[in-house]
């Protein structure tokens, strides 16, 4: 018999940190914990507010229910290997810190989420993007400086919050002490962009050899958004225009629709590890490569998605532009109260450290 209890946490951000969508001080979400024969498996059920699908007004309902029914929704995941639809497809978070939380608990509830892992083990580590806010000309500058003191090869930079044109002489600035060989440069616009700007902006910006663009314009406009990657100004990934996608054909017709060239995989707001491989499937057979991205989750959710990163590596082909395409896990270092962990980033990479200690969840 599986027990389960769930329980909330704040996490305030070391800085505020800002997107086209406005400020974050800080990041609202719960731990769910299952618990069978002495062993406890955790995970997390982490949403952004403005961002995620999951209907939050009806949110620790469904936890309720979770904890509830917990016994029938195992055992129809253990025969079946699908989570009940109606938490899939309202509650994608849930279904996310549900499917880590078994997986914990079917390893020994060491927060070892994928069995034999060699992230987990320490003996691979994952390269990742260095992510640098919106915010003042001064803060972005800094931020930069951070990272490339840092060893990070690939910074991902947030756009269209503030003035452009400051944008732009932050991005040329490091174009001209770094060229593409020595920093990769990926932008977000999450969606900041218009109809009447967006080609300007594009054209603007590929002159500093931007490897890609995240959501320029806000999701389902779907013939801007097919013209755009068409016309390859710079080369485009969808996030956010996958967000409330669950059905296998509409996924399908939406990337045959758009044809991309990248997309962006957020397990806690596609809906697990399960969706995000579907995904990677179609997208696969349509030669449009992908990378994924953790989605502001504390070290729980962070640690989770790091070993099925890794795992795909060894899994799935993950070649992008230059070889192994790197990975957006960056956020760990982002709060004041995150949950002591092995994990810590060196060189631009994300690592494990097998001697290191797991703390409480506060």
């Amino acid at each position: 018999m599986i027990t389960a209890r769930y329980s909330p946490y704040r996490l305030p951000f070391k800085t505020p940190v800002l997107t086209s969508r406005g400020s974050m001080t800080h990041k609202h979400g719960y731990f769910i914990q299952l618990a069978q024969k002495g062993i406890t498996g955790t995970g997390e059920c982490s949403y952004i507010e403005g961002l995620s699908i999951d209907f939050l007004t009806g949110y620790t309902a469904m936890l309720d229910a979770v904890v509830e029914h917990i016994d029938q929704i195992t055992d129809d995941y253990y025969a079946k290997g699908v989570l009940p639809a109606e938490i899939l497809m309202r509650f994608p978070s849930i279904a996310f810190g549900l499917e880590t939380a078994l997986l914990d608990l079917a390893h020994g509830g060491r927060h070892e989420i994928i069995k034999e892992s060699a992230f987990f083990k320490g003996q691979e580590d994952i390269p990742i993007n260095g992510l640098v806010w919106m915010g003042t000309d001064a803060f972005m500058k800094q931020q930069i400086e951070q990272k490339l003191t840092e060893g990070f090869k690939c910074i991902k930079i947030k756009v269209g919050a503030i003035d452009f044109s400051e944008e732009c002489r932050l991005i040329e600035g490091i174009r001209k002490e770094y060229g593409s060989d020595q920093i990769e440069i990926r932008l977000d616009a999450n969606g900041g962009f218009n109809e009447k700007n967006v080609r300007e902006r594009l054209r603007t910006l590929a002159q500093y050899d931007i490897h890609s663009i995240e959501q320029p314009v806000k999701p389902q406009q779907y013939l801007l958004m097919r013209q755009l990657c068409a016309e390859n100004i710079i080369p485009i990934a969808l996030d956010e225009e996958l967000i409330g996608t669950d059905d296998k054909n509409i996924k399908a017709k939406l990337l045959e629709m758009i044809l991309p060239q990248y997309i962006i995989l957020k397990p806690s707001l596609l809906g697990g590890f399960g969706a995000c491989e579907e995904w990677i499937d179609i997208a696969t057979s349509m030669r449009i490569d992908w990378w994924a991205t953790s989605a502001l989750e504390s070290n729980i959710g962070l640690n989770a998605i790091a070993q099925w990163v890794a795992d795909l590596s060894h899994r799935i082909t993950m070649k992008g532009r230059g070889g192994v395409t790197v990975q957006g896990l960056g956020t760990g270092s982002l709060y004041t109260n995150n949950v002591p962990s092995p994990l810590f980033i060196a060189d631009g990479h994300l690592k494990y450290a097998v001697k290191g200690e797991w703390g409480e969840m506060r």
